[in-house]
C-alpha cells in the first residue's frame, strides 16, 4: 500500500496560506484530503493563569507541541486515525474536545513554522511557501485578531511590533529556502495554485 502524500504549506501570519490550503481541498475530493493546522498543536497551558497565558510568544518554535504533531503525522502516514487537539485563542490554551482525523491519500500541514523544524521538514513530500508583502499580512492579521479572537487594535499592533515581526524575520522568512514551490500573493495566485493542484492529482492517482 502506497504511503499518503504529505504537503506542507507555510508563510508568515496573514500570508494567505490557509486560503491556499482550502483552495486545494476544494479542488480535490474531500474524502481524499486531511487538513492539519499547526495552530492546533500549541502547547497546553491550562496549568497557567490567563494573565500568564497571554504573555506566550506564539510565533516562537517553543510554543508548539511539535513532538505530538510529528507523532500524529507518523500515524496518518501509517494509515492510522488520530485525535487532533483543539486550541482556543480566546482562552489561550488547549480545550478538552478533540477532532478525529481518519487516514486518507493527501495530508495538508499548514502553519507558520512548518518548515522550521527539520524533523517535520524531512517528512514532507511537497514544501510550499506563501510569500505576501508585509503590509498586506499585517492588515489581514489586524482584522482577523479583532474580529475572530476578541483582541483590541492596540494589543494587536504592540504584539506585531514586539513579537510577530521579529519572529518572522528570525524563524519564518529564512525557511523560504527550503520550499519546493513559492507562491506570491497566496490564494489570489490562481495560476500557481492550479499548478500545485495538478501536481497533487498526478501523485494521488498512483495511491491505492
Amino acid at each position: 500500500m502506497v504511503q499518503p502524500v504529505l504537503i506542507g504549506i507555510t508563510g508568515g501570519t496573514g500570508s494567505g496560506k490557509t486560503t491556499v490550503a482550502e483552495t486545494i481541498i476544494e479542488q480535490l475530493d474531500y474524502e481524499n484530503v486531511a487538513m492539519i493546522e499547526q495552530d492546533a498543536y500549541y502547547k497546553d497551558q491550562s496549568h497557567l493563569s490567563l494573565e500568564e497565558r497571554v504573555k506566550t510568544n506564539y510565533d516562537h518554535p517553543f510554543a508548539f507541541d511539535t513532538e505530538l504533531l510529528v507523532e500524529h503525522l507518523q500515524k496518518l502516514l501509517a494509515r492510522k486515525s488520530i485525535e487532533k487537539p483543539v486550541y482556543s485563542f480566546k482562552k489561550h490554551t488547549r480545550l478538552d474536545e478533540i477532532i478525529t482525523i481518519d487516514p486518507c491519500k493527501v495530508i495538508i500541514l499548514e502553519g507558520i513554522l512548518v518548515l522550521e523544524n527539520k524533523k517535520l521538514r524531512d517528512m514532507l513530500d511537497i514544501k510550499v511557501y506563501v510569500d505576501t508583502d508585509n503590509d498586506v499580512r499585517f492588515i489581514r492579521r489586524l482584522v482577523r485578531d479583532i474580529k475572530e479572537r476578541g483582541r483590541d487594535m492596540e494589543s494587536v499592533i504592540n504584539q506585531y511590533l514586539e513579537v510577530v515581526r521579529p519572529m518572522h524575520q528570525q524563524f519564518i522568512e529564512p525557511t523560504k529556502k527550503y520550499a519546493d514551490i513559492i507562491i506570491p500573493e497566496g490564494g489570489y495566485n490562481k495560476v500557481a495554485v492550479d499548478i500545485l493542484v495538478t501536481k497533487i492529482k498526478s501523485i494521488i492517482e498512483g495511491i491505492d
